[in-house]
């Protein structure tokens, strides 16, 4: 089966330092198939006939006992990355507003390790986010922001719904794709 994890909080601001050909070769030597990563900041496609939960343990002891320092995993199969795809809430006409006033990219993903519960989505939904907008689908978060993700306080209250969670721009999350998919 082909996954895509995403590690959280690595390469920022000179913190939690991996070399991804360091962390390829790791995690091939954890007993993970066919390791590839992109960019910097923690995007792994590889395959395994493991579960999600062994395979998070797995990764995180492995970078770990390697690298020092605790870090997060996130894991979706590559049919949950294309569904994830598929089940975008907004509309192109919302994307294109959003993009028109915004600074950076406008559309995003939070991937939480579980579905929120009930009173941490309430409390979100309390919140006065200003223009910016999200769906909850499952464990994943959209996001659209109208002026930047920096200073939202939708990214920040976004967060709080499930730890460990972490974000990923659209094209980022359609080049995952993309490179999951010719390895079948």
């Amino acid at each position: 089966m082909i996954y895509i994890a995403l590690l959280r909080g690595i390469n920022v601001g000179g913190k939690n330092k991996i070399k991804m050909a360091e962390l390829r070769d790791v995690l091939t030597g954890s007993g993970l198939s066919h390791v590839r990563t992109y960019i910097q900041s923690g995007n792994i496609l590889f395959e395994s006939d493991q579960e999600e939960q062994v395979l998070k343990m797995q990764m995180e002891q492995a970078i770990k006992n390697q690298f020092g320092f605790a870090v997060s995993v996130i894991l979706r199969t590559k049919d949950e990355w294309g569904k994830m795809i598929q089940n975008c809430p907004f509309t192109d006409e919302d994307i294109k507003k959003a993009q028109s006033t915004a600074v950076g990219e406008s559309l995003y993903v939070t991937m939480l390790e579980q579905v929120p519960d009930l009173a941490k989505v309430q409390q979100l939904e309390a919140t006065d986010i200003g223009e910016d907008q999200y769906k909850i689908v499952g464990r994943d978060v959209y996001l659209l922001f109208h002026h930047s993700i920096r200073n939202s306080k939708l990214a920040y209250q976004v967060e709080k719904l499930s730890s460990p969670s972490t974000t990923r721009n659209w094209k980022t999350i359609d080049k995952l794709y993309a490179l999951a998919s010719p390895a079948e």
